[in-house]
């Protein structure tokens, strides 16, 4: 009775075993629940910010302008040179700030002209007459000026030089006498043709009076070979000088005097 009370009861289970769903099933229907929940979740999306950076860009290079040249407009003063007109019927303009200079051109009563400087050491004044080609000086006694020469420039003076025929003298020596307070100064005879011939020209700084003078000194032949000069103590400046040999033409390359002390 027993025995078949129990295999009733395991048929039963046997049963119940054969109606129920197989391994595979239970494991199909979780994995198709979790597909399904996947998939619901999946419909809402959930808005994410993407960030883009933006790329700066910084020239290392550094502009330097260009500057352009803007045109400065200078006004330069005019000047009107002082105006001169010669007051005598006839005057020799020289090369030079001195009768002691050769005669470069003729000037005649009514000639007029411009100054276009002053000596700095005598009256004369370097003039432009309107009717010669080269300027010349000329002393301003024998001029009418209109105009301020103090103003003019101090003009250097320009020999027209030439050695071409003659030379200067090749011995040139000097003495002094200290009882007079004078100085001899000698030199040997340059020998010119008698058309040539203008003699010697000495241009010398002395002490006279405690001053410091120019002296310039025309010698009118070749035959006259010697000069004297006052020259006194008392100038912090030397005394001296050049003599030169001078011809129609011009001023032959000077030589030094040796002047004594």
């Amino acid at each position: 009775m027993k025995r078949n009370l129990w295999v009733l009861i395991f048929s039963f289970i046997l049963l119940l075993n054969a109606c129920g769903p197989s391994p595979e099933e239970p494991a199909t229907l979780t994995a198709t629940a979790r597909t399904a929940t996947a998939f619901a979740w999946t419909r809402t999306f959930t808005s994410t910010r993407t960030f883009t950076p933006t790329l700066t860009f910084t020239s290392t290079s550094t502009l330097t302008p260009t500057i352009t040249d803007t045109p400065t407009i200078t006004f330069t003063p005019t000047y009107n040179f002082p105006k001169v007109r010669v007051n005598v019927a006839n005057l020799a303009c020289r090369y030079g700030p001195s009768t002691a200079y050769l005669y470069a051109l003729d000037l005649h009563e009514g000639d007029t002209g411009v100054v276009w400087g002053r000596h700095a050491n005598s009256p004369w004044l370097y003039v432009k007459m309107d009717n010669l080609p080269i300027p010349c000086w000329v002393h301003p006694f024998y001029l009418d000026i209109e105009g301020d020469i103090m103003k003019m420039i101090v003009q250097q003076v320009r020999l027209p030089m030439t050695d071409a025929l003659y030379a200067a003298p090749e011995q040139v020596w000097a003495e002094r006498d200290e009882d007079t307070n004078t100085v001899v100064v000698y030199w040997s005879e340059v020998w010119m043709t008698e058309d040539d011939d203008r003699g010697y020209f000495l241009d010398v700084w002395v002490c006279q009076g405690g001053n410091y003078v120019w002296v310039p000194v025309g010698i009118p032949n070749q035959y006259i070979t010697e000069y004297s000069f006052l020259d006194e103590p008392g100038c912090s400046q030397p005394s001296g000088g050049k003599l030169y040999t001078v011809e129609k033409h011009g001023y032959t390359t000077p030589v030094d005097i040796p002047w004594p002390p």
